[in-house]
């Protein structure tokens, strides 16, 4: 698989997990890390309301699955959502090379960030994920607003 012409791929991978999170009544984020050969090394969800762990997001919980790497250059990580600041540390901290985000219209978190230090993010604009989102955020608006910290 050529990672250039198979973003929406994935991101369908990442979208399966938003779901299986959703379906177990969390946030509808998730997130999948590819190799430079475009393979799927892990994938994970947002599970931070039904662990009751701040630190679950779905990008922490993909890079968990990846396991130990000893490069992330050439690595891309995909999230349904735009990275929050958290995340987009992790991002920045292991050095990952692209992110691709499925929307970036409900939450914006640390693109522009990221961009600034070099870090290739594309932004596919996802219907599906941003009405997923949006659905989510109107239904439970008061842990939206805890998840993002406000």
């Amino acid at each position: 698989m050529k990672p250039e012409a198979n973003h929406a791929a994935m991101l369908a991978v990442a979208l399966s997990e938003a779901r299986k999170s959703l379906a177990e009544g969390g946030l509808p984020i998730g997130a999948a890390i590819f190799d430079g050969k475009g393979q799927l090394l892990g994938a994970g969800h947002n599970r931070r309301v039904q662990n009751g762990d701040p630190s679950l997001h779905g990008e922490t919980d993909a890079f968990r699955n990846a396991g130990r790497q000893l490069s992330y250059r050439d690595m891309t990580m995909v999230s349904t959502l735009a990275p929050c600041w958290y995340c987009s540390g992790l991002v920045r901290q292991f050095g990952f090379g692209t992110v691709v985000v499925g929307e970036s219209r409900n939450f914006q978190g640390g693109v522009e960030w990221l961009r600034s230090l070099g870090i290739r993010v594309i932004d596919l604009d996802s219907e599906e994920c941003a009405s997923m989102m949006a659905a989510y955020i109107r239904a439970h608006p008061e842990i939206w607003k805890e998840d993002i910290g406000d």
